[in-house]
């Protein structure tokens, strides 16, 4: 079993942090982005996407998307369950788990990829290459600021994310609110609820893998 990783970037983070949740430590290759690592024909025959992550199984099976290499251990590694137990939970933490997901991971990488200069000509991450657009980036900053007031109201009404207990809604959510501060949009004064949810969640040993 082989990762692919880059510690610099957000998607598998959200990898790392589950794995600590559960205890799983996995060979690990870092791929270097900064340097376009992954647009070579070295790594495009690993991952055609030229994304990460990446993981290979010890059978050759290839699985290139945070989530799914996810779900591999959650079915492997059942505890500490992170996905929810009962089919009611699993339900719930799936629906806010693509919830943070659309309203707050991928408006933040619209808002970063189409205004950071190092990101000009790669405005999408994968094998393509597209020019930012300057509108986008606007709008990616209107939908994290209402992405933070909805989590604040929902955090308001809940311990976690997805319910009573920690799930990886509550790591995507770490790491999109993580990466919006790289982006130069913190958690606003206003939203109090979620800043005591990200102080808390972030004081997790899991937060720094």
């Amino acid at each position: 079993m082989k990762f692919y990783d880059c510690t610099t970037a957000p998607s598998p983070r959200r990898v790392r942090i589950f794995l600590a949740e559960k205890g799983i430590t996995v060979p690990t290759v870092q791929v270097d982005l900064r340097n376009n690592e992954q647009l070579t024909p070295e790594f495009r025959a690993i991952n055609p996407y030229a994304t990460v992550p990446s993981l290979d199984l010890d059978d050759g099976t290839r699985i290139n998307d945070a989530i799914g290499i996810c779900v591999y251990f959650e079915a492997i590694h059942p505890q500490p369950p992170l996905m929810g137990g009962s089919a009611e939970e699993k339900a719930l933490v799936t629906a806010w788990q693509r919830e943070v997901e659309r309203n707050g991971f991928y408006a933040v990488m619209e808002a970063f990829r189409n205004s950071t200069p190092g990101l000009k000509g790669r405005a999408l991450p994968g094998p393509h290459d597209y020019e930012q657009i300057p509108a986008l980036a606007e709008r990616g900053r209107l939908r994290v600021a209402h992405f933070f007031e909805q989590m604040h109201a929902r955090l308001g009404q809940s311990e976690f994310v997805a319910g009573a207990g920690y799930t990886i809604a509550d790591i995507t959510a770490l790491v999109t609110i993580d990466f919006a501060a790289r982006a130069r949009l913190p958690i606003p004064e206003t939203c109090g609820h979620l800043r005591r949810w990200h102080s808390r969640i972030s004081a997790r040993p899991s937060a720094k893998a």
